[in-house]
């Protein structure tokens, strides 16, 4: 079966453009993982401050 160049050409153009949609999408996706990742950092608030241990947690002071 014989395709005309052009169609060829039309063809490989897709192809490639879905090819490189769908990497842009893989990057997109990775790099939303990445931050949702990076949300779930322990917080410092939860850290202990040092040797002695403090009576509670402390917790971050709404700034005025």
């Amino acid at each position: 079966m014989l395709l005309h160049p052009d169609m060829m050409l039309a063809l490989a153009n897709e192809h490639h453009r879905a090819l490189i949609a769908e990497a842009d999408q893989r990057r997109l996706l990775n790099l939303a993982r990445r931050v949702r990742r990076a949300g779930k950092d322990p917080a410092v608030r939860k850290q202990r401050a040092g040797t002695l241990a403090p009576c509670e947690t402390s917790a971050a002071v709404p700034v005025r």
